[in-house]
């Protein structure tokens, strides 16, 4: 079974990265949460990039505030796409230092960065990068989609009510 590595720079950012965890298991992808500092454990960093992969890690989303360098770091070391959560903390400049801090990459060091506080958005596109090459998951992901489709529209009929 595939699994996603989510983890995060502070227990601090776990309310924003509970929405990845959460739509990852409503689409029974397993999951594998940490707290990894990029600046406080350097070395703990390390060793999870370089080994995602050997664990059977498929995706890797990382969420951080402030200066943001978990996701890029981890996308520097491993060989798997990450996804970045930039996560507004209390040290944070409005959001604006960790979003530019995971979306300024430079060229080669790729990472795919959702929305402010976008955990959900994450766990979605983690789960799509799986469904490409696993096709129960791609089902779950479209159904998913249908879903979401059905409630707008059971909105927009209630609303010509």
């Amino acid at each position: 079974m595939t699994k996603v590595g989510i983890i995060m720079g502070s227990n601090s950012d776990m309310p924003v990265m509970q929405d990845a965890v959460s739509i990852l298991h409503d689409f029974n992808i397993e999951t594998e949460v940490d707290i990894v500092s990029a600046h406080r454990t350097p070395d703990k960093l390390v060793d999870y990039a370089k080994n995602a992969h050997k664990r059977g890690f498929s995706v890797i989303i990382a969420g951080a505030g402030g200066a943001a360098h978990l996701p890029g770091m981890v996308a520097a070391m491993s060989p798997l796409p990450v996804i970045g959560v930039p996560v507004k903390s209390s040290n944070s400049i409005d959001g604006w230092d960790s979003i530019l801090s995971i979306l300024q990459m430079p060229g080669g060091v790729p990472v795919a960065t959702v929305a402010l506080n976008g955990a959900k958005n994450a766990g979605i596109l983690a789960a799509q990068i799986i469904g490409s090459a696993d096709k129960k998951v791609q089902q779950t992901i479209l159904d998913y989609k249908e879903s979401l489709k059905e409630k707008v529209n059971k909105s927009a009929e209630e609303l010509r009510k």
